[in-house]
C-alpha cells in the first residue's frame, strides 16, 4: 500500500465500528433468533414474517413506512413496540467500538477524510448510526438510504464520488471478504478487519 496515496479511510459499521458482544454475534442477522424468542414464535415463523420485506429494506427498495407496516402486521405487533424491541436487542448484542472510533478521529485530525459505508436496514441504522458518527464521518452511506448495498460495485463508486477521490487514494475497512473483493477490483485499498490490534497495526503503515 502506497502510504502517501491514501487520503480517506472508509469504515463498515456491523463487525467493525459496532462489535458483537459475543463471538457468535457478528452480523445484524444474528439477533433475529432473539427477536423471535422475545415474540414467543418459532424462528421459521419469524423469518417468514419478515421475508422479502427485510431484504428489500436493506437495499432501500421499500420505504421505511411500508417495511415497518408490513412486518408489524405479519408479526401482529404495533410498529412502536416492534421498533422498541429491535432497538433494544441490537444495542444489547452490539457495543460501540470506542477504541476504533478514537483512532478514526485521530486520523481525521491528521488530515485524512473518514467515511462510513454499511449495509443496514432502517431499524439497525437507527440503532447504530448515532450523532457521533454523523457528526464526525462524511459521507455516511447506508444501504437503506442509498438504494444500493454491498457487494454491488455501484455503492463503492458512490462513496468515491462523495469523497471526490479516485479509488487508489482510499482505504476500505470491512469484516467480510466478499465486501472487500469488489472494492479491490475498483482499485480501492482494503483491510479485512479481524480485531482492533490487527487493524491498528496495519493503519500504522499510513
Amino acid at each position: 500500500m502506497a502510504k502517501k496515496e491514501i487520503k480517506a479511510i472508509i469504515f463498515d459499521i456491523g463487525g467493525v465500528l459496532q462489535l458483537g458482544r459475543s463471538p457468535k454475534i457478528t452480523t445484524n442477522s444474528s439477533v433475529h433468533g432473539q427477536i423471535a424468542k422475545k415474540l414467543k414464535i418459532s424462528l421459521d415463523q419469524y423469518l417468514d414474517a419478515i421475508d422479502s420485506t427485510y431484504a428489500k429494506s436493506i437495499e432501500g427498495l421499500i420505504s421505511e413506512k411500508k417495511a415497518l407496516e408490513t412486518i408489524s402486521k405479519n408479526l401482529k405487533i404495533s410498529i412502536q413496540k416492534l421498533r422498541k424491541i429491535y432497538i433494544k436487542t441490537y444495542r444489547k448484542n452490539f457495543k460501540f467500538n470506542k477504541p476504533l472510533f478514537r483512532q478514526a478521529i485521530k486520523l481525521k485530525k491528521a488530515g485524512y477524510k473518514i467515511a462510513i459505508l454499511s449495509d443496514q436496514w432502517f431499524i439497525s441504522r437507527d440503532a447504530f448510526v448515532d450523532s457521533r458518527l454523523r457528526k464526525n464521518f462524511n459521507p455516511v452511506i447506508i444501504s437503506c438510504d442509498s438504494g444500493l448495498r454491498k457487494p454491488n460495485p455501484k455503492i463503492y463508486k458512490l462513496a468515491l464520488e462523495k469523497l471526490h477521490l479516485s479509488a487508489h487514494k482510499t482505504l476500505f475497512v470491512d469484516n467480510q471478504q466478499w465486501n472487500t473483493k469488489p472494492a479491490e477490483k475498483l482499485g480501492i485499498h482494503t483491510i479485512l478487519f479481524k480485531n482492533n490490534k490487527q487493524l491498528f497495526k496495519q493503519l500504522e503503515k499510513l
